[in-house]
């Protein structure tokens, strides 16, 4: 990898290594995202929000840490959000500017997290409001669905998988609650998986 031939789209090895890697990353991120579920369940008055403001980049280190110890990504890459423009595949959303994310959004979008009472509330809002901004070139989709189960374990709701075979329909609601401004198709869709 460290000689520049790194091709996951082009060579099956490559691809493998890729997937191996990414699997490992999300099964360290989810360790770190259970000891912040953890911290908010045994604490009474502890504020999910706040847990989740202060620890989400450590989940995204972690997401992302096999490839830093590969030699794909380089540690800098993970210190901090993004710094130019990103845009989503198959998608209308352009997220806003780089520039406003750090000065603007977050802090807004974190405050508002850790000031709304309804854990559902917090899960979908929280899960879409943060895919829009978009704040990491890679990785916001998987930050976003841990986020989205931080909030709902903070209100005793089970940890929820967005199945496979219903992906089209997820992007779908996610588009137009970004495009369309019509939240209610994702709220729908969450809700259909928790109960």
């Amino acid at each position: 990898m460290q000689t520049g031939d790194w091709n996951p789209e082009g060579n099956e090895q490559d691809r493998e290594l890729r997937n191996a890697l990414a699997a490992r990353g999300y099964w360290q991120a989810f360790k770190t995202v259970k000891g912040s579920i953890e911290t908010i369940l045994a604490e009474k008055n502890v504020n999910s929000g706040r847990v989740v403001k202060k620890d989400h980049q450590q989940w995204y280190r972690e997401l992302f840490a096999p490839s830093v110890t590969a030699g794909i990504l380089a540690a800098k890459d993970l210190a901090g959000y993004r710094n130019g423009s990103v845009f989503i595949r198959q998608s209308m959303h352009v997220p806003p500017n780089y520039e406003a994310v750090r000065r603007d959004l977050l802090p807004t979008f974190f405050e508002l997290l850790e000031n709304e009472t309804e854990p559902g509330v917090r899960a979908v809002l929280g899960h879409f409001v943060f895919v829009y901004i978009h704040p990491y070139m890679d990785g916001n989709g998987r930050i976003a669905r841990f986020l989205m189960n931080t909030m709902l374990a903070s209100g005793g709701y089970p940890w929820t998988v967005i199945p496979i075979a219903r992906r089209d329909e997820y992007m779908n609601a996610l588009e137009t609650a970004s495009v369309s401004k019509d939240i209610k198709p994702f709220t729908m869709f969450v809700r259909s998986l928790i109960i």
